[in-house]
């Protein structure tokens, strides 16, 4: 099903390259590149869902495809992040492995015709990590401030909220699953 929000979906994807390329070569101006595509494509996040649901375009290929583009283009920056040796590795193991996790737990659910939601503590996750990554890619002092301390506090909070929002997940499919079984 090719529409608008599916489209605004791929198109997410399709910054990831160019994303990466960009961080690859770090300068000033490749991370201020680097940073304002990814802030563009994180914005297709919200219109893509707001689209589908006011046109009624909400298809089995987007519920798929919005969450893996967004885990995409998070999990490229962060190991581009650790790559250039501006964010710790640990850091963006947590984060991979909960988003690995949560796309595994929700196609075994799927299987099962169970529906987990994105809840609100995903959401939440998903705005601190947008927002902690903007300050981590631009990595260079910028007029006397450097991005650098608020980016790694920012991500610290994103990483507990993915912990916490992933135990949550888990709980919600266990408990959804154990209805079903009765």
């Amino acid at each position: 099903m090719f529409n608008l929000p599916n489209s605004l979906s791929f198109a997410r994807i399709a910054t990831v390259p160019l994303i990466v390329l960009l961080l690859y070569f770090p300068s000033k101006i490749t991370a201020a590149a680097a940073t304002l595509i990814f802030i563009i494509a994180s914005l297709t996040d919200m219109f893509d869902g707001l689209l589908a649901r006011k046109y009624n375009q909400v298809t089995r290929m987007g519920k798929f495809l919005d969450p893996l583009a967004d885990k995409i283009l998070v999990t490229a920056v962060l190991i581009m992040l650790v790559h250039n040796g501006w964010l710790q590795a640990w850091i963006s193991i947590v984060i991979i492995c909960r988003e690995i996790t949560v796309t595994g737990l929700r196609a075994v659910a799927a299987d099962q015709n169970i529906d987990i939601a994105a809840d609100s503590y995903g959401k939440l996750k998903t705005i601190f990590q947008v927002v902690a990554l903007c300050p981590l890619m631009l990595h260079y002092p910028w007029w006397g401030f450097d991005p650098q301390p608020l980016g790694q506090v920012l991500i610290h909070i994103a990483m507990v909220l993915a912990v916490f929002s992933g135990i949550n997940y888990l709980r919600n499919f266990y408990v959804q699953a154990l209805k079903e079984a009765d």
